[in-house]
């Protein structure tokens, strides 16, 4: 709990405020954050319903919560954020805030960038229409920055936890290396000896995450469509959030998300035993966002209800709304 506000609702792990993330961040106590795993408005120019700013304003805007974000974080924290790519006004040519980001983030705060992640949507629909459907100038835009912060050179860290299956072939060269494989030194240099053949439970990922954006039919959406409301335009999908949070973090963690939304950060926070935190400044997104935590059985009145009194300002503990499911209530 944040001294001196109330939050919108709870659960046995965490909880979603709704307000400005600066005052928020500001009443949390310093080094006290494991890590915030966020996806701000992006610096759009065209205009969204969530909120976005130009972007000759957009990186003085957002340096201003990543200045506290930086004072919250533990010494090994990480903060991870999810920014979207954007062309210059008027013409098909990149505008480059995301990288000015990143680098006055290091520059200006003290930051280091532990790693730069690209994600990968191949879900995503051809954009900017302009440019890619219309005069056909450019291929589609599927591709996010997703830059990886920490306070010091050596924030916590644990590839192990988020290890990808192995490929075919690779299974049948740990079946039987001698078949499949001779050890040598290769042209780059690297001398892969029989060790190489060896079974370590998966293999090390990749800095570029190709994770589809197509939830259709998970409970949020099927709440927003019971309660009659639209969900939140711009999520990220749970894998996203999952990555970092395994990779980063280890249970009773805290995790933080600064610009809530639909709060699926907290969500798999919640699901991988970490603590968890999430701001919002809207009440209307902050009460979609409690049917994440609802069991599949809760009534449609239940769900209404929930929402409305989120968005009228009360607290809610959706514990009771748990227990109400599980009764058939």
């Amino acid at each position: 709990m944040i001294d001196n506000f109330s939050p919108a609702y709870t659960t046995s792990k965490g909880a979603t405020y709704v307000g400005d993330s600066r005052e928020l961040l500001a009443a949390l106590p310093d080094n006290s954050i494991n890590l915030v795993m966020t996806s701000p408005p992006f610096a759009l120019q065209r205009q969204k319903e969530y909120g976005n700013l130009d972007q000759h304003e957009y990186i003085d805007w957002f340096l201003d919560f990543a200045k506290l974000v930086h004072q919250k974080l533990k010494a090994d924290g990480s903060f991870v954020v999810d920014f979207g790519g954007a062309y210059m006004k008027g013409v098909p040519a990149r505008s480059l805030y995301n990288f000015r980001v990143m680098i006055r983030m290091v520059d200006e705060l003290g930051f280091f960038l532990a790693e730069d992640f690209y994600w990968f949507n191949p879900s995503k629909l051809p954009s900017p229409i302009e440019w890619v459907n219309k005069r056909k100038l450019r291929v589609k835009d599927s591709i996010n920055t997703v830059w990886w912060f920490s306070k010091t050179e050596w924030p916590k860290s644990d590839i192990t936890k988020v290890l990808a299956p192995y490929s075919d072939r690779m299974k049948k060269l740990i079946e039987d290396p001698d078949k499949f494989y001779t050890p040598k030194v290769r042209p780059s240099g690297h001398d892969i000896g029989k060790g190489f053949a060896k079974d370590n439970g998966g293999a090390i990922p990749p800095n570029l995450l190709q994770i589809p954006n197509s939830e259709s039919n998970g409970q949020y959406l099927s709440g927003c469509k019971v309660a009659g409301l639209k969900g939140h335009p711009a999520r990220f999908p749970a894998k996203l959030p999952e990555f970092f949070i395994r990779m980063l973090t280890d249970p009773d963690d805290l995790v933080v998300d600064i610009f809530g939304g639909s709060n699926t950060t907290g969500q798999v926070a919640e699901a991988e035993g970490r603590r968890w935190m999430t701001f919002e400044a809207l009440h209307e997104y902050v009460g979609a966002s409690a049917f994440r935590f609802l069991d599949k059985g809760t009534s449609p009145d239940a769900m209404k209800q929930l929402y409305d009194r989120i968005v009228a300002g009360e607290s809610v503990d959706l514990s009771a709304y748990r227990r109400q499911a599980g009764l058939g209530i």
